[in-house]
Formats: structure tokens, sequence, C-alpha cells
């Protein structure tokens, strides 16, 4: 039987790596800058963002239909934290499953199934628990991991559009600065100063796009296959506890979906056989 750590499905957890890179190439460019006897005054200007953030968001908005927008909203958090429920997790789990259906029967295994918080294992175990063919649950759930695939790489590639049009936004920007520039000529000094601050813009299109708009659309897509990976798993060990399988052979089966998990297994079965103790066994 899972237990309730198990049941509780999906949770989340911050990225250090995607926080940390963001920390590194910011810190890098702000570090350079003042290297070169620059400060964050010459590229603070509230102006350039402005133009930049609301050009980019604009243009975004034109070419993406509504409900893609939302979606691509309501993931803006998978940049900076990742689900923790791991291949590892989804496989103990089914294996219990198998456990439990072995000994009591699969019908016996509906009040785990009221109990999993992940819609598409609840959803796939149901359909299992009612008896449906397993040709049928596997059409089923395979169009829902489609459809999760379709969805969530329409909705990556929102941030690349955005990473395509910033750094063109910001070549606006730093004209419509030289159009003031152009303004006071004949004071040289301010000149100077103004063709600096108009390129400014053109920084902050070009930072926002390869520092965080590209790289998040590609970090969101990584998401995306490691999701439909955990479906696919997920489905897999439904229909093997459906066919009756060995729990042990589930598990052979499906660590292919978790290399890292399997190696771990391995080490812990010969970490207890050299102290003499047995590994712990499955039903």
């Amino acid at each position: 039987m899972a237990d309730a750590k198990k049941a509780k499905g999906p949770g989340q957890r911050p990225d250090l790596i995607s926080i940390g890179g963001l920390v590194v190439a910011l810190g890098g460019i702000i570090t350079g800058l003042m290297m070169d006897g620059g400060s964050l005054k010459d590229v603070r200007q509230v102006s350039a963002a402005l133009i930049v953030i609301g050009g980019t968001l604009g243009a975004v908005m034109i070419t993406t239909p509504m409900s893609i927008l939302l979606g691509a909203a309501k993931r803006f958090g998978g940049v900076f934290f990742e689900k923790t429920y791991t291949p590892a997790v989804v496989i103990d789990e089914i294996v219990a499953y198998a456990t439990q259906a072995r000994k009591q029967g699969i019908v016996s295994l509906e009040q785990q199934a009221d109990a999993i918080k992940d819609p598409f294992m609840k959803k796939a175990l149901n359909l299992a628990i009612d008896g449906v063919e397993m040709n049928q649950l596997r059409s089923i759930m395979e169009l829902e991991i489609s459809q999760l695939e379709h969805e969530g790489e329409a909705e990556a590639k929102v941030f690349e559009a955005a990473g395509g049009y910033s750094p063109t936004i910001g070549i606006i920007g730093a004209v419509l600065g030289l159009m003031q520039v152009m303004k006071n000529l004949a004071n040289i000094d301010e000149v100077g100063r103004g063709i600096a601050t108009a390129f400014v813009a053109t920084v902050y299109g070009v930072a926002l796009a390869n520092i965080f708009l590209l790289p998040a659309g590609n970090k969101l897509k990584a998401r995306i296959k490691e999701e439909v990976r955990i479906r696919e798993l997920a489905l897999e060990g439904i229909l093997s506890v459906v066919e009756g399988l060995n729990p042990k052979l589930i598990r052979t089966k499906l660590e292919a979906y978790a290399p890292a998990h399997a190696g771990g297994q391995k080490k812990a079965k010969a970490k207890a056989e050299a102290a003499g103790k047995p590994a712990p066994a499955e039903g």
C-alpha cells in the first residue's frame, strides 16, 4: 500500500540551477561593467525598461492566442521551481499498487486511487479498476499525454517568441533615444551623454532575450519532456498492474525510465548484502 507521502502527488522545490544561472549571468555583466569604469547608474533607466518590456509584451499579445498566453503565464513559475514527483517515487508507488493487486485484486485499489493527488495517475488507475480494456486505457491516456505535450510546447514557444522580439524592441528604444539626442546637437557634451543613454534600451532588449526569455523557453521545454516521461512511466506501470505482472518485474521494467534510480537500487542492494542483511523483498 502506498504511504501518505507518495499519495501527496507532485510537489515543488526551488530550481537552484535556474536561480544560480540568472545570478551568475547578471553578476558577470555588472562586474564587467564596473571593471571598465562604469556603474549601475549607466544602465539604470526606467524609460528604456518600459519601452522594452512593454513593447515585447505587446508584440507577444498580438501574436499569441489568449488561452496559450494564459497557459504560458501559469508556467512562468516552472522556470524557477521544479516538481519533486520524481520517477523513483512513481515507481515505488506503482510497485506498491502491484503488490496489493496481486494479493487482493485490482478492485482493492479503489481507496488508494481516491487518495492520489496526481490527476493523470488517478484517472488511469480508476479506469483500470473500472475494468476498461488495456487497449482502450492506453489509447485514452496516450491522448492526454499528447495533448499535454502539444499545449506545453506551444506555451514554451511564447517565451521564445518574446526572446525574438525583445532585441528589436531594444533597437527601437535606442532610435527613439537618438531622436532626442538630435535635438541637442548644439551642446556636444549633452550629445555624448545622450547617445550613451540611448543605447541602454538595446542592452535591455538583448539581455532580456538572451539571459532570461530564450533560456526560459528551453527550460520549460525540458520540464514538459520530464512531465511527459513521468506520465508515460505511470501509464506503463498501471498497464503492468492490470496485466498482473510480478512487482519485481514491473520495477525492472519501469527503471528504464529512471536509470539513476535503478543505480541507486543496485547500490542499496549491494550495501545490504555486504552488511550481511538480505535485500528487501517485494511480493
